[in-house]
């Protein structure tokens, strides 16, 4: 499910004016061994293109906390703000070379 907070951004895909809002993901833990669901993702929802995504940063910062923090202290479902508080076992993803 997805929720518009009513702040207009472009949109990726059809470049029509797109909302920001949230939205439920489903994401596989880095080793594998379940997939949770996170909450309140911030999104993007283009009502003319049909589009709900997150954006690369969001995405970024999802994978590199799964890398970073003791997944098993993750539940089933977990609120993206309180995945994003999780203490990091490591200060950094030392394994992206980007930046």
């Amino acid at each position: 499910m997805s929720r518009g907070i009513g702040i207009n951004v472009p949109c990726e895909w059809c470049q029509s004016e797109a909302e920001k809002g949230e939205q439920t993901v489903y994401w596989e833990l880095p080793d594998g061994t379940r997939a949770v669901e996170i909450t309140n993702v911030p999104s993007v929802i283009c009502s003319t293109c049909g589009m709900i995504y997150s954006s690369d940063e969001v995405t970024k910062e999802i994978e590199d906390q799964l890398l970073l923090v003791d997944t098993k202290k993750i539940t089933k479902t977990i609120k993206y703000n309180d995945l994003m508080t999780l203490p990091r076992l490591l200060k950094r993803n030392y394994f992206d070379f980007t930046s």
